[in-house]
């Protein structure tokens, strides 16, 4: 299998199959319960929904650095079954509490407060959990069924929660995440990852939490894949949440219409990911994931020039968010220290989130004077700079996954001593 790592024969470990599907019930559970509360915001106007959401983000960001260091210093699987506990008593109040006085505004805002906060440990500790469960060299495949797999919980969460807000409302969406949070807490208490070493004794907290931030910014390959993830988060990811139906409203396309083109770009995604998971990826990652990045920004050239070709386009955003997704994300992780891996994740989530916080706003501004066209291929403009600077970079362009090559002697050596 040239150009692709030859080392992903064999099923993935039983244990990251466990792990992920309580994961991903998790996830869809959290889903859920995010439109719900989005929904009980809304019925309090608009300001109230603004708040509830910032309520959700504005802690998740303050606090990623703090939750990555304590991943570390901890365990990221002590940090995920505190978190869940945390969670699973939280829900549980929110449904009682809900079902005696309603969605109340304070409510909603100190629950919006709590998955905010908890979000900031959880999510470093639980981006560590493939490579601790199963290894350097089947984790891209890991990595790319669980992008796949998140990508089914998002296209099943919309309609879900819709079902459930219209006939159990917010108590029985709420008992529902609980349900979810006691399975992976179940699911935590049996899986044990074998990639794992103890957490290291920390030199004091402030110090180990600027330490993992100083190892981002200085070692080059994970700069390099930082920057290129922070240009990717601000110009593809508001894409299709916020600029497609803005586009289509203006194309006059109709809900179903813009719906298909949200699941052609999904079809896009998952194609690329499933070969991933069946082949492998790329022995050099870097390169790949530019590849992935100018591979979007022709599908946004495509989408903001010539709409009738909406399909197409959407698709080709789809490909190259999955090629960048799923090579990106194992580089980042195998060139983090082991010691790093939670507050690794910390600093890529903190990046993403800023960026994407950011770049909503301006796109947004952008769409509302000059139209979402333009707005649109102002992002593929974007997207060719970063792709470009990606392929450039000297540490993503050399870093590869491949094993080293044996010299001749070597090779000769190796060759004398296999079994005839």
């Amino acid at each position: 299998m040239t150009g692709r790592q030859d080392r992903v024969k064999g099923p993935l470990p039983r244990v990251y199959h466990l792990w992920l599907a309580g994961a991903l019930a998790s996830g869809l559970g959290d889903a859920v319960l995010y439109f719900a509360l989005g929904w009980a915001a809304a019925t309090h106007g608009g300001a109230v929904a603004g708040l509830v959401l910032t309520a959700v983000n504005l802690p998740r960001v303050l606090l990623l650095i703090v939750g990555g260091t304590v991943g570390d210093r901890f365990g990221a699987r002590r940090v995920m079954i505190a978190g869940d506990a945390v969670m699973l008593a939280g829900t549980l109040l929110l449904a009682v509490v809900s079902h005696h006085a309603g969605p109340a505004v304070w409510l909603l805002l100190v629950t919006g407060a709590l998955v905010g906060v908890m979000d900031a440990f959880y999510l470093p500790a639980s981006g560590s959990m493939p490579l601790r469960l199963v290894g350097k060299e089947a984790l891209p495949r890991a990595l790319a069924m669980r992008q796949g797999g998140t990508q089914l919980v998002t296209f099943v969460a919309g309609p879900l929660g819709g079902a459930l807000v219209a006939t159990v409302g917010l108590t029985g969406t709420a008992l529902l995440d609980a349900a979810t949070f006691a399975v992976v807490l179940i699911v935590l208490t049996v899986v044990r990852p074998v990639f794992d070493t103890p957490p290291a004794k920390g030199t004091g907290f402030v110090r180990d939490a600027l330490d993992g931030v100083g190892t981002g910014v200085k070692d080059p390959v994970l700069r390099a894949a930082l920057l290129v993830t922070g240009g990717v988060a601000g110009f593809l990811l508001p894409v299709v949440p916020l600029l497609l139906p803005l586009m289509a409203r203006e194309e006059h396309w109709s809900a179903g219409w813009t719906g298909l083109l949200f699941g052609a770009q999904s079809l896009g995604l998952l194609g690329v990911t499933f070969t991933v998971m069946v082949r492998g990826a790329g022995n050099r990652p870097g390169p790949t994931a530019g590849a992935g990045v100018l591979v979007a920004a022709v599908g946004l050239g495509v989408l903001g020039s010539a709409p009738a070709a909406a399909v197409p386009s959407a698709v080709l955003i789809g490909m190259g968010s999955g090629l960048f997704a799923s090579h990106i994300g194992p580089l980042v992780l195998t060139s983090a220290p082991h010691s790093h891996l939670s507050r690794t994740q910390a600093l890529l989530t903190l990046v993403q989130s800023v960026s994407l916080l950011a770049m909503n706003n301006v796109l947004g501004n952008v769409a509302r004077l000059a139209g979402p066209a333009t707005a649109i291929l102002a992002c593929a403009a974007a997207m060719a700079v970063t792709g470009t600077a990606a392929l450039r970079s000297r540490a993503l362009r050399t870093t590869t996954t491949a094993p080293p090559a044996l010299r001749p002697s070597e090779e000769q050596s190796a060759t004398a001593a296999e079994p005839v």
